[in-house]
């Protein structure tokens, strides 16, 4: 499994328009080859109300990347979203977790 991960700077004042729009989104990924689900989270920090946090679950690097990169519904995602965001977001990818923790009990 593969996790996706971006901050996703917001134009302050846009956050509402911008959590409708991805609502739109949303189906385009979920059909994608290799998807497994999807977070966004906002960040609740003062002053930083306009971030949010995404998280993608694939099962493959090349899923996301040559997959829902490369089809046409990621011209739709990109038109639906991409105007939103300044500064464009760094997106990474991360593998296995080497360490994790519970809860001690």
């Amino acid at each position: 499994m593969i996790l996706e991960s971006a901050l996703l700077d917001v134009l302050p004042g846009r956050e509402d328009e911008f959590l409708a729009a991805f609502a739109e989104a949303k189906p385009l990924i979920a059909v994608q080859r290799g998807f497994r689900s999807l977070a966004v989270r906002r960040c609740l920090d003062e002053g930083r109300t306009s971030r949010f946090l995404l998280q993608v679950e694939w099962d493959t690097l090349a899923d996301h990347t040559e997959g829902f990169r490369r089809s046409a519904e990621y011209q739709r995602w990109r038109a639906l979203l991409h105007p939103f965001y300044a500064p464009f977001p760094e997106v990474e990818h991360y593998g296995d977790a080497l360490l994790t923790a519970q809860p001690h009990r």
